[in-house]
């Protein structure tokens, strides 16, 4: 913090902002008001702070539009329910005279409501941003029209039909907004039951030290193209897998799920990974939205201490050593499902492990970024695991995901597995 920025009086500040500007608590009482926003609604500060908005301001029971009111609820709900700004179309709303006259004064408004998080991520405060569109509205269309320099002068309007096309233009945008805002809604609690139906949250599998985790990407659905399995085959052998599906939204998740069941059925009759990917790629051939899917299989004998593995153009898992080297597994890639022209058998190589290693493997919303390399994301991947080797895997598996800059969300989804052998 420089020495300027400690200065600064933020309270003064706040008060001097020219748009009008105050603060609610989640329960949509007034915390604070600025200069601008007193003067604009005639209220003095003492009106306002420690009651609720529409305590304050209630509706007009008289206005004919009558939606004034619920509108600003449900924007505000849709602050606290996504904790991201929502920006209103233009809303009628009007304020009590003040006085004890009675009455209602007509306004206009345009809200802009904005959330302050706090350290959970929850809302603690609503920031309400408002311009008063009312003399906009009433006197600047009611005016005669300019000329339009195209040889006539546009048609002469009155104040109220301007008013009345004007806010009926603003309802219609606003009511279309909310039709879809009701289907995505819609397609969301889809995507989430295929999350829980296609994701394990947990690895139902018993002595077997595994942590997995799901990212999904930033604005999108809670579900896309990634995904994650672990079964057991012997007492002393397991298989783990990941994979990615190219594109998002439900088609992708419909595509992941059938790859997902598919490859989870080759791993336990398949004579070790490069056979099963060899039996996934026919069945990628026939589905439509398989076409340069990657995935890559790991069986894992804790017996003999041995990794085979196999790639279809996926990115390398990553085994960390007891004395740090990290050692990316890369012997036996090959392209991804059905991008070749006919069907081929798949590579397969096998390495060795020390007990106590930790084996890694993910998808490339973990390490890609758009702005660099991805051998930049490899590395901080690689050194990320080296740092943290010693940690119980559920430790490893959240440091990885902070490192790497995905708590605060990223432009595509990821899966990680990190298993402690």
């Amino acid at each position: 913090m420089t020495e300027t920025s400690r200065d600064i009086d933020y309270a003064a500040l706040f008060d001097a902002i020219p748009t009008p500007v105050s603060l609610l608590d989640p329960a949509l009482v007034f915390v604070d008001a600025n200069q601008a926003y007193l003067h604009m609604t005639g209220r003095t500060r003492e009106e306002l702070v420690g009651r609720s908005l529409f305590e304050v301001f209630p509706p007009n029971s008289d206005d004919p539009q009558g939606d004034g009111m619920e509108s600003l609820r449900a924007s505000f709900r849709r602050v606290l329910e996504t904790g991201k700004p929502d920006t209103m179309v233009l809303l009628r709303y009007d304020l009590p005279v003040r006085g004890g006259e009675g009455g209602y004064e007509e306004r206009y408004w345009s809200p802009v409501n904005t959330p302050l998080l706090g350290e959970d991520g929850s809302v603690v405060l609503i920031i309400n941003r408002v311009e008063d569109a009312t003399s906009y509205v009433r006197d600047t269309l009611a005016g005669p029209s300019e000329p339009t320099g195209r040889g006539g002068d546009l048609p002469m309007v009155g104040g109220k039909i301007a008013e009345s096309e004007l806010y009926a233009r603003a309802r219609e945008l606003y009511e279309h907004n909310e039709i879809l805002r009701q289907a995505h809604a819609r397609e969301h609690e889809v995507a989430l039951t295929l999350q829980k139906a296609m994701l394990p949250v947990h690895m139902p599998l018993e002595r077997r030290s595994a942590a997995v985790r799901y990212r999904p990407a930033q604005g999108s659905l809670n579900v896309c193209g990634d995904w994650y399995d672990m079964i057991n085959l012997s007492d002393d052998r397991f298989a783990v897998a990941v994979g990615d599906v190219v594109g998002r939204g439900l088609e992708a998740a419909s595509v992941m799920g059938q790859l997902r069941s598919a490859l989870s059925a080759a791993m336990r009759v398949a004579d070790g990974p490069a056979q099963a990917l060899y039996g996934l790629d026919l069945y990628a051939r026939s589905l439509d939205g398989a076409l340069a899917t990657t995935t890559v299989k790991i069986d894992i004998d804790t017996h003999s201490h041995t990794l085979t593995y196999s790639s279809a153009g996926h990115l390398p898992p990553m085994l960390c050593h007891p004395d740090q080297y990290v050692e990316l597994l890369d012997q036996a890639t090959d392209v991804p499902l059905a991008a070749r022209s006919r069907p081929s058998h798949r590579p397969q190589a096998i390495t060795s492990y020390v007990p106590g290693s930790v084996l890694v493997l993910y998808t490339d919303g973990l390490v890609e970024r758009r702005d660099e390399s991805i051998d930049v994301g490899l590395k901080r991947l690689a050194e990320s695991l080296a740092r943290h080797r010693d940690l119980h895997q559920e430790e490893i598996a959240d440091n990885l995901l902070e490192d790497l800059g995905m708590n605060s969300g990223t432009a595509d989804d990821a899966a990680l597995v990190v298993i402690r052998l």
